[in-house]
């Protein structure tokens, strides 16, 4: 516990550092430009994965609560780069087809072996931790979406859009939001 605790501490941490300040690479926006009010209004939470099923992330999709705009599972025991990215894929698809009692939901994922990205990070941040773990952000999909098209209108994407599947995961996350919201019309 005390571990998962110092992890909790260090995403603080990393948040304030890399996300929360101006950054000209997404036209003077902070890389995460929600991430500072969503701390500070305690809509943050954690949750722990400690073994290789996704039994906490099944139930995190299902009882989502809008209490907290993100949970970020800390994943202490990921599979492979392929694998984690492919599970994530895998389930956005499944939560897409209704296979989930809740469908407005939208899972990213950071694992140790991902490229950096020097438009967010330096490679200076001080570690608090030294175990690797890997991270899930469980959040509405329809809020992170109705935000990054915002963000895109002010130029936000402009420097990096191309980049890191940055177009293809955009493409995908509108496509199934484009079909949430025409299923809830009808409902």
């Amino acid at each position: 516990m005390i571990q998962e605790h110092k992890i909790c501490k260090e995403i603080k941490a990393w948040s304030k550092y890399a996300l929360e300040k101006p950054n000209e690479n997404y036209n003077n926006l902070p890389s995460c430009p929600y991430a500072k009010s969503a701390w500070k209004n305690n809509k943050v939470g954690f949750a722990i994965k400690a073994t290789k099923n996704y039994d906490i992330v099944y139930t995190l999709i299902n009882k989502f609560h809008d209490s907290k705009d993100l949970v970020i599972v800390i994943d202490l025991s990921y599979e492979n780069n392929d694998i984690f990215h492919n599970n994530l894929t895998n389930l956005n698809r499944l939560i897409h087809e209704d296979k989930f009692d809740q469908n407005d939901i939208w899972l990213m994922g950071f694992h140790p072996d991902d490229d950096v990205n020097e438009l967010i990070d330096n490679g200076t941040f001080a570690e608090i931790v030294e175990e690797e773990y890997a991270l899930i952000f469980v959040q509405r999909l329809t809020k992170l979406q109705e935000s990054a098209n915002k963000l895109k209108k002010l130029g936000y994407y402009d420097k990096y859009y191309n980049e890191y599947n940055v177009e293809d995961i955009y493409e995908q996350r509108q496509q199934y939001y484009n079909n949430l919201k025409r299923r809830l019309k009808w409902q």
